[in-house]
């Protein structure tokens, strides 16, 4: 698929690495997009540019399938952009990422939506519940940050820095989900394995039936030696290790929507 939202220029300004960050970036949205899970373009997912503390995130106004990795905008942690751009970007989304960016020198992405499922779990008084295989890996590192209106306020950073902590989910009340890992494979894995696991919550309950919950010692267990098979197999310490689906998701993305390595 061809698309105007091409600026071939930027790839003569940028580093290798940082034009390898924009290409992952840039799949992730169509990624994103693929599996529904937008809402129109007031989501967002941002990506660190290797080295610094600066990070890339969307053009407010395009819709996810149409961004290109020479089309995404980098900013600084104060919302500056630091290459000429077009674009301008959502400010709750400088907001939100913005915090965490800063933060957390851990985490190299988050991603962030606003999908039916995911908001109806975070009206869920009891929050995610140990209900399928998919919350164990969740429920292992998970935070909530209680819903304060569009986040607008620059206030709002440091409690959602807080309430995050080291961890690498976060529900949102009343708002959605957010996922933050060390690469964007990573993340865009950890918001699959959240938001497959809301919409089971979701059907589950929708049943009227009493339902059986994943015992705490089997969580323990299944993360523990989860985490042990990464480390031998990759040496990486992860619940969950995105570079496994990554190429064949991007095998995929290359077949029904190419030309976001632009």
């Amino acid at each position: 698929m061809s698309t105007p939202f091409v600026h071939p220029e930027v790839r003569q300004q940028v580093s290798p690495l940082e034009w390898q960050t924009r290409v992952e970036l840039a799949a992730c949205y169509r990624l994103v997009s693929l599996f529904r899970w937008e809402d129109l373009v007031y989501t967002h997912i941002s990506a660190k540019v290797p080295g610094t503390e600066e990070f890339l995130i969307n053009p407010y106004g395009l819709m996810f399938d149409e961004i290109t990795a020479s089309s995404l905008v980098k900013v600084d942690l104060s919302g500056n952009k630091l290459l000429d751009s077009p674009y301008d970007i959502n400010p709750a989304g400088f907001i939100i990422h913005g915090a965490i960016h800063e933060a957390r020198a851990d985490v190299g992405c988050v991603l962030h939506t606003h999908t039916a499922d995911g908001i109806a779990v975070s009206m869920h008084k009891d929050g995610l519940l140990p209900l399928s295989q998919q919350s164990v890996f969740i429920r292992a590192s998970l935070a909530y940050h209680p819903y304060e209106g569009v986040a607008l306020n620059p206030d709002e950073r440091a409690r959602l820095q807080q309430d995050l902590g080291d961890k690498s989910y976060l529900i949102l009340p009343n708002h959605g989900l957010l996922t933050c890992g060390e690469t964007v494979a990573d993340t865009f894995l950890m918001m699959y394995m959240l938001q497959r696991t809301c919409e089971i919550q979701v059907k589950a309950l929708s049943c009227g039936v009493e339902l059986t919950h994943v015992s705490p010692q089997v969580e323990d267990r299944t993360v523990t030696l989860t985490v042990a098979m990464n480390d031998r197999m990759r040496g990486h310490r992860k619940h969950l290790d995105g570079s496994v689906p990554w190429p064949a998701l991007l095998r995929r993305l290359d077949r029904v929507n190419p030309g976001y390595q632009l």
